[in-house]
């Protein structure tokens, strides 16, 4: 049993608890900005979707009800820029978490297949490669990696811990070089509705991809833009060919999204204005955690997007967190995301507007 498991790295997650703990003991309460999951409503419209598909006895499909591809192909469409795609460019998956730790195993990928992704990263890229026994490889630019044996390319635009944003320009270098050497990108895509100082693009965008999707796909998450992290509702966009040969994969592999999920993502693709009530609770989060971590001597870098700040006093990143958790404030070390950011620490803004203004308050 074990023999899996010990290919993984240790799950970042357990180190925090005993700075947890200092952080509850704070008389006010603790203030958990470590995590970045949603604690707003669901919206009523999306509740009520789900609701109303409850009574669902029989089995869900994989490739999802013909208005859920509807929803998806017409949101990828309109808001991704990707005027050609259809149900076949399209694929739900049960949260994106799953599909980033599963992706190379499904893939094929193994012994002597490379998976790349970046210096700072979200940590699952780095165990998707290790699940499948292939060797993970980061850069800084993917353009100067070695492409030999490189079988898939991971892009995460919004950048998840620093919040940094690739111009549509970098994008198009990237995907041609890509597209020269044979490499699949999966671009993580899934803050893009949460740019704040840059307007993120995706991948699939006509004037990055061309108007074809050969070799691209976009994973996108309902969690963080309708506040679904419960639902486990996703998907993946893209070459058709690719996701195909997903499909039939996980129709085997049982990796169905819930029929009452289903609708529920039909209801939020089909709403805008619950996206923008959310972003304008988040950006008045952020602008009250940003000017007081900045009053209280911490630099912000990149955090053009995304939900989190990645701030720095220039010391080592448990330190900080050590002095944080002093405050009753728990944030997330910069190291979890790779040694280069052994001096950082993200700072996410889900938090409620009565524990931020608390954050705020100690920080002061």
């Amino acid at each position: 049993m074990a023999a899996v498991s010990d290919r993984l790295p240790a799950f970042p997650w357990d180190k925090l608890a005993p700075y947890k703990a200092t952080a509850a003991a704070h008389a006010d309460g603790i203030v958990d900005l470590s995590v970045g999951t949603p604690v707003d409503p669901v919206p009523e419209l999306i509740q009520r979707a789900l609701i109303g598909a409850a009574d669902s006895p029989g089995y869900p499909t994989v490739w999802g009800t013909p208005a859920l591809r509807d929803a998806i192909t017409g949101w990828v469409r309109g808001r991704l820029g990707a005027s050609a795609a259809g149900h076949r460019n399209i694929l739900p998956v049960v949260g994106s978490k799953e599909l980033v730790a599963w992706l190379p195993t499904q893939l094929g990928l193994g012994a002597g297949d490379k998976v790349a992704y970046p210096r700072l990263a979200y940590p699952t890229y780095e165990v998707g490669a290790r699940l499948c026994g292939a060797e993970p490889v980061v850069y800084d630019d993917p353009t100067e990696l070695d492409p030999a044996g490189l079988k898939l390319l991971w892009l995460n635009s919004p950048s998840n811990p620093t919040g940094k944003v690739l111009p549509k320009e970098e994008l198009v270098r990237i995907v041609a070089w890509a597209r020269e050497h044979g490499i699949l990108v999966f671009s993580d895509e899934c803050y893009l509705e949460l740019g704040w100082e840059a307007e993120p693009v995706s991948v699939l965008h006509d004037d990055v991809c061309g108007g074809s999707y050969e070799g691209l796909v976009a994973v996108h998450s309902l969690s963080k833009r309708s506040n679904l992290a419960g639902y486990r509702a996703a998907f993946i966009a893209g070459d058709a060919d690719v996701l195909g040969e997903l499909l039939e994969i996980r129709k085997h592999g049982g990796m169905m999204t819930p029929a009452p999920v289903q609708a529920a993502t039909v209801a939020a693709l089909g709403d805008d204005a619950h996206v923008e009530e959310q972003r304008g609770r988040y950006a008045a989060r952020r602008a009250a955690l940003r000017a007081a971590l900045e009053a209280h001597g911490f630099r912000v870098e990149h955090s053009e997007a995304s939900l989190y700040l990645w701030v720095t006093r220039d010391e080592p990143c448990w330190e900080t967190v050590a002095y944080l958790a002093g405050l009753g404030i728990l944030v997330a070390p910069g190291d979890f995301y790779g040694e280069a950011g052994a001096r950082f620490v993200r700072v996410a803004f889900t938090a409620t507007d009565e524990r931020v203004e608390a954050a705020v308050k100690r920080l002061g």
